[in-house]
């Protein structure tokens, strides 16, 4: 860190090069094995919350249930429909939590790194796991000739404007929505935790620097106070828009009209 607050006494900025950290043991990083944690915390979690169910929810039972509840209803259930929602519930909960789990690696002390905030991930998510399960079960609904329609043609659009719509609404679908699902959460990780880093240093920085700059310093602290309650906020916002849109691409794939 002491290299981030100063160089010839000036402060230098955080920047791109600090999220990528030098490897814990052979090729293994730090936000590799958080990946792996996130998964172990959220096993654990809902094993030992379901373990011995009752009528009367103890804490972890109730906040498992809330938990499925929120995803089940809210989202799965209000995006892909009350017909078809049943079999996703799991990969939408799952989901929800992966995503809600990595992002609030970022607050927690010592840890404090949003996994997500590395593209690679949120893109794995994104292209192995959400693309290949809305495009399969539109085939699958639909058949291969059908699903391309379903998804390129819009019903009611004019024959002459389809040579140009069929090739924007095909880069849309297939291309650049598992690009976007990423890049929404990762720019958002990314960008906070830049932004927490600026003011935690910069106060940091402020203070042993001596001089009328300590007087200064309070001020990068509490700016950075305030950014971790907002962070937070958009960290769980951001667990639920990648869940939604997740549920609604696959809702979209089975619906009977584009």
């Amino acid at each position: 860190m002491t290299k981030l607050l100063a160089s010839g006494g000036e402060f230098v900025a955080p920047g791109v090069k600090d999220f990528f950290l030098p490897p814990i043991f052979g090729s293994v990083t730090k936000p590799m094995v958080l990946l792996v944690l996130s998964i172990v915390i959220i096993a654990v979690f809902f094993i030992v919350a379901t373990r011995n169910l009752k009528v009367v929810p103890g804490k972890f039972q109730f906040a498992a249930e809330s938990l499925y509840d929120f995803g089940r209803n809210n989202i799965a259930r209000e995006q892909i429909g009350g017909k078809d929602f049943k079999p996703f519930i799991p990969l939408i909960l799952t989901i929800f939590c992966f995503v809600l789990v990595n992002n609030l690696f970022g607050l927690i002390p010592i840890v404090q790194f949003p996994t997500m905030s590395h593209i690679g991930f949120p893109l794995a998510v994104s292209l192995f796991v959400v693309y290949p399960v809305y495009h399969f079960v539109g085939f699958k609904r639909h058949g291969f000739v059908g699903y391309l329609k379903h998804q390129t043609v819009p019903p009611g659009a004019p024959w002459f404007v389809l040579p140009l719509l069929i090739p924007i609404e095909f880069f849309q679908k297939f291309i650049l929505n598992p690009l976007t699902l990423a890049i929404r959460v990762f720019a958002a990780m990314f960008a906070g935790h830049l932004l927490l880093l600026v003011f935690t240093l910069a106060g940091e920085f402020l203070l042993l620097n001596g001089g009328i700059t300590v007087i200064v310093a309070p001020v990068s602290f509490a700016f950075a106070i305030a950014l971790t309650f907002l962070e937070a906020l958009i960290m769980c916002l951001q667990a639920y828009i990648f869940a939604l849109l997740s549920a609604s691409y696959i809702g979209m794939a089975l619906a009977e009209e584009h």
